[in-house]
């Protein structure tokens, strides 16, 4: 078709500082691909501001504008397009396909180990999740503790993008940047390929009361969920639900969806997501600008085989499931036991088994800007009837300056910072 498949993935700059950045991808079509590229572009602390996309199938075709998620974050592009186009299929899987073979996968990255140990502080954990994130270093599970001296060890079990962690010189790396970041706290890094450690992480499990239960993995929101979605947003007072819209006249071969919602970070890639664990095929999507705070979203799909979507039961499940993921797409709540404060984040799990990008990350800032010490964390799964979560769990400091344990108004300022952290671009 004359591309080249290094040129699968274009970068096409603004023109003008704070205009966004198109990206384009042109290349075979795979099952859930968009889903993929918007994954990968969220982990880089992008936001998708507008998109078209359209397959026939066989090849597809997707231009996504995107802009920073925080203004001062520096984007790796370079890096970014060698992971959006190691997501594309080449030209030797469509190959494989044309001569009825099964194309080859890539292996999973082996997972590492990083042991950080330091002396304790204010915004720690961020700060090393926010290295990591530069260093194209993805966090698959932590586990952090707090020594009775006030001493940290974070344990990271990471897997590398660029998997070079296999060499002297990418661990060396690694650790001098954590080295001139935490400075004088800093104790020992070390970082090594992860044994049993990692398998037990895996296999842990975590207990919740039956009210925490239901506020983590309901599919309904409460009244008080609600009203909280998006905090002293005035967006969120115009419109109280996602409407979503079926036509199954306009087209001969496609089933028109007509979405309109609030807007948030990461909405493209709730919907793509949804759309890839239901099995649906989208062959054309239109994402509009946001105005005034909400969003418009034209799909024409098809079942995974073909054709119309024509079944109402199908249809009520589909439209269901989806205005769950864009009301609701991640749970946040705090519970307590004991004397003990603890801020539990959970987010459902690719049926590929993919986690949610940048949790930890936008978590630990708001944690971090709220002044609020993290005395232990960690990131196990969990399942539950008919999905699989990620949960974080933060076990927080009191600190006389911000009395979390006595005071419910500070309680709900931490879930609503927290929410607009990892809802609000």
């Amino acid at each position: 078709m004359g591309i080249r498949w290094e040129d699968a993935v274009l970068f096409q700059p603004g023109k003008t500082p704070g205009d966004p950045t198109l990206i384009t991808a042109n290349c075979p079509d795979k099952a859930g691909l968009g889903c993929d590229l918007c994954r990968i572009i969220l982990e880089f602390g992008l936001c998708i501001t507008r998109g078209d996309f359209q397959t026939d199938g066989k090849w597809c075709y997707i231009v996504l504008w995107t802009v920073p998620q925080e203004s001062s974050t520096r984007i790796e592009w370079d890096s970014l397009k060698h992971r959006l186009q190691a997501a594309c299929p080449s030209w030797s899987i469509m190959s494989s396909f044309h001569f009825n073979q099964p194309p080859r996968f890539a292996k999973a990255s082996p997972v590492y180990l990083l042991k950080v140990f330091c002396l304790d502080r204010k915004g720690l954990l961020h700060d090393v999740t926010k290295v990591l994130s530069k260093l194209d270093l993805t966090i698959q599970r932590v586990k952090v503790t707090t020594t009775p001296d006030d001493k940290v060890l974070d344990l990271f079990f990471i897997t590398d993008t660029m998997d070079l962690l296999h060499t002297e010189e990418r661990r060396d790396e690694t650790c001098r940047h954590l080295a001139q970041v935490l400075k004088e706290h800093c104790i020992s890094c070390e970082l090594q390929l992860s044994g049993p450690e990692f398998e037990n992480q895996q296999g842990a499990l975590m207990s919740f009361s039956s009210e925490v239960a239901e506020e983590l993995f309901s599919c309904e929101l409460s009244s008080k969920e609600m009203g909280s979605l998006h905090p002293l947003s005035s967006e969120m007072k115009k419109v109280k639900k996602a409407s979503i819209t079926v036509d199954n006249h306009m087209s001969p071969s496609h089933t028109l969806l007509q979405i309109q919602c609030i807007d948030q970070k990461s909405l493209v890639y709730d919907i793509l997501r949804t759309s890839k664990d239901c099995d649906i095929q989208i062959a054309y999507g239109r994402i509009s600008p946001t105005v005034d705070g909400c969003r418009n979203v034209d799909l024409f799909i098809q079942k995974k085989d073909g054709g119309k979507i024509v079944d109402p039961e199908i249809l009520t499940a589909l439209c269901s499931r989806l205005k769950e993921e864009m009301l609701h797409p991640l749970r946040v709540t705090i519970a307590s036991r004991g004397p003990d404060t603890i801020l539990l984040v959970a987010n459902p799990v690719e049926v590929s088994g993919f986690g949610r990008p940048r949790v930890f990350y936008d978590v630990t800032l708001a944690l971090k800007l709220l002044g609020i010490c993290i005395f232990s964390a960690e990131v196990v799964r969990h399942s539950t009837s008919d999905r699989k979560w990620e949960v974080y769990r933060f076990l927080l400091d009191d600190i006389p300056r911000f009395p979390i344990a006595s005071q419910q108004r500070s309680r709900v300022e931490i879930i609503d910072k927290v929410r607009k952290t990892l809802m609000i671009c």
